[in-house]
């Protein structure tokens, strides 16, 4: 294989990886925000809804870790800026989510985990995106 062979196919099994770590992570996140979605829930409910919640906070770390280990210094670089646009949209979703929660529109428990799983979801195809154009 030539080189830019090599690094294309490289890239592809680093994204591969990624998505095939993401997956279980984005499906995670929607099974807490199910058992999340209840306005009066039951002790056992909350606590099935802490459990998973914290289980995809730890899921989510985990892929992230895993996704950087395996990365080059060029994949690592573009997972760094990916990563840091999805950061500047959850605090931007974030912020206008605890605005409408002081203007009695909405809920900010039921809106957070769909924020966090969107962030995640622009951090993946920000990097997917740019590591396909920019090799």
């Amino acid at each position: 294989m030539t080189e830019p062979a090599q690094q294309n196919e490289v890239a592809r099994a680093a994204r591969r990886a990624v998505l095939i770590d993401g997956l279980p992570v984005v499906t995670l996140g929607w099974v807490a925000l199910a058992l999340g979605s209840s306005p009066e829930q039951s002790a056992t409910q909350k606590a099935w809804w802490i459990a998973a919640t914290g289980v995809f906070a730890l899921a989510m770390a985990w892929a992230m870790l895993r996704a950087f280990w395996r990365a080059d210094e060029y994949l690592r670089k573009i997972q760094l800026e990916s990563m840091a646009i999805a950061f500047a949209v959850v605090l931007v979703a974030l912020q206008v989510a605890a605005v409408l929660d002081s203007a009695g529109v909405i809920q900010v428990h039921q809106l957070t985990q769909l924020i966090i799983i969107g962030g995640m979801m622009i951090w993946h195809v920000t990097a997917d995106l740019r590591t396909r154009f920019n090799r």
